[in-house]
């Protein structure tokens, strides 16, 4: 279904569908879909921007295939925007341009799980075999627990949650192992969407044991990341005593702002700390800031168990506040821009009334001076005086008449001082107009806004807005307007003013 549009310009529209949730849409889910163009005919192109590195496939014809891919929502935040500019081009020179939103969800997807090595026991002993981490990978990076399939467990074997085995096999348990090694099957889910896989571990005769410790997935010992990244470590914490040997997990930072409740349990024996530093962190004047991390778990008889993490934070510019600074150069750079563009319009309508007065006064005054004049050269005829200064003043007014038509340009406003204005007044109002559009097409999305150029392009505009030629027009090209101006009227004056920052 598509929707019913009033067209935008000319007569002429892109329409996308409006059918229920059809722009909410989860991750590896195909979305296809036709961009309609108002009217079909004489549409020269259909074109998208913002999409690269995505995937995202648009025909001339507005032909849209996408299929999202499953690392572009972070588990945590669970549902992304993604937004895209579509343009139409008509062959009329007609562009419309339209903002195309998705909102992608994440898809959990279940544990992989790797061939385990072998679990080798030792008879009469408690044998314990923590599965390793590195071979339970979940692509979502997801925490996982395990679970055993009691129908494949020997007698007396425990399948912990953390992925612990413990087992101690009798004589003849450990006897069969010789010929037979036993095969035990589980169950690995993640949390908290609880998918699952099953998974297979082999037992054998060994003299393997195996030590407490703390795991901590990736097991990187030093750690880079930025002021506005986000850490995310996982801890397994196992004991050959079992679950309930441990007593306390915990959390030492050298920092006194990391906070300790970053640290958070999952499980009995496995944690997760999860920490962004905020722009704040690190210092001004610094570049970065090295701090450690000591996690610890203690078992019931007091024995400890510890590993240090050392993280480098690096300073980061805070994009937020930049984003917002930049909009605020690029809101008040296109409303100069339409100051001028109105001051201009309201200086257009007085220029043409003065012209049109010009015109008509030239025309009265010239026709009224002559009149006079000619009154005055057959006045002393009519009243006999002297022949010599009948003479003089037929003279003097015919002298008269011809100054009163030739000075009638300099009397009042010459209209050829107004044209030239006009003429002024429409030139600068048309460069005004043609940049302020540019420039709100060019940094319409606020990625185009953190380049180089967009300082530059802010002192190209002003440079336009502040033409010489204004103080011909007798006005200030800075004049400050009464009116309060929205983003409704610069969108209006400019048709890709963006409202995103």
């Amino acid at each position: 279904m598509m929707a019913n549009v009033v067209l935008a310009q000319n007569g002429h529209d892109l329409v996308f569908p409006d059918s229920t949730g059809w722009n909410t849409r989860n991750e590896s889910e195909l979305i296809t879909f036709k961009i309609q163009a108002l009217p079909q005919a004489g549409l020269q192109s259909i074109s998208l921007s913002g999409h690269e590195n995505l995937g995202i496939q648009v025909d001339s014809i507005g032909n849209f295939t996408w299929t999202p891919a499953y690392s572009l929502v972070d588990r945590i935040e669970q549902t992304r925007e993604f937004s895209f500019a579509v343009t139409g081009l008509w062959k009329d020179g007609t562009r419309i341009r339209k903002t195309l939103t998705f909102t992608i969800r994440h898809i959990n997807r279940p544990p992989i799980l790797e061939e385990l090595p072998v679990f080798y026991v030792k008879q009469a002993t408690r044998n314990s075999y923590q599965i390793p981490a590195e071979y339970v990978t979940d692509p979502d990076g997801d925490p996982v627990v395990f679970k055993s399939i009691s129908s494949t467990m020997p007698e007396g074997a425990v399948l912990t949650s953390q992925g612990l085995v413990t087992w101690t096999p009798s004589r003849n348990q450990f006897n069969s192992l010789r010929n037979t090694p036993v095969t035990i099957e589980f169950i690995v889910q993640d949390q908290p969407s609880k998918a699952e896989t099953r998974g297979k571990l082999r037992i054998a005769q060994t003299q393997l044991d195996l030590p407490p410790e703390i795991l901590i997935v990736p097991g990187d010992s030093v750690f880079t990341i930025k002021e506005d990244a986000t850490i995310s470590l996982k801890l397994y914490v196992s004991d050959p005593n079992g679950d309930d040997d441990v007593r306390s997990v915990g959390l030492i930072p050298s920092d006194l702002r990391i906070p300790t409740s970053a640290l958070k349990e999952n499980t009995q024996l496995q944690y997760e700390f999860i920490w962004t530093p905020g722009y704040d962190f690190v210092d001004d004047a610094q570049k970065s800031l090295k701090i450690e991390l000591v996690f610890f778990a203690l078992d019931k008889s007091g024995n400890r168990t510890q590993k240090k993490v050392t993280m480098v934070v690096l300073d980061a510019e805070n994009l937020i506040m930049k984003d917002a600074l930049q909009y605020q150069k690029y809101r008040n750079s296109l409303l100069s821009a339409l100051e001028l563009i109105n001051l201009l319009d309201e200086n257009q309508k007085k220029l043409n009334i003065d012209y049109r007065k010009a015109k008509k006064g030239k025309k009265k005054r010239s026709v009224v001076n002559a009149s006079l004049g000619a009154v005055t050269g057959f006045s002393p005829v009519m009243f006999e005086t002297d022949q010599a200064k009948v003479v003089s003043a037929v003279g003097g007014t015919t002298v008269l008449t011809m100054n009163t038509l030739e000075a009638t340009e300099v009397i009042g406003k010459s209209k050829e001082d107004i044209m030239d204005k006009i003429k002024i007044n429409v030139d600068i109002r048309n460069k005004a107009q043609s940049a302020g559009d540019e420039f709100a097409r060019k940094y319409v999305q606020k990625s185009a806004r953190r380049s180089v150029d967009f300082e530059k392009d802010i002192d190209k505009l002003r440079t336009i807005l502040n033409d010489q030629r204004i103080v011909l027009l007798e006005l200030d090209a800075y004049k400050k307007q009464q009116r309060e101006y929205t983003n409704k009227d610069l969108k209006k004056a400019f048709a890709d003013f963006s409202e995103e920052n």
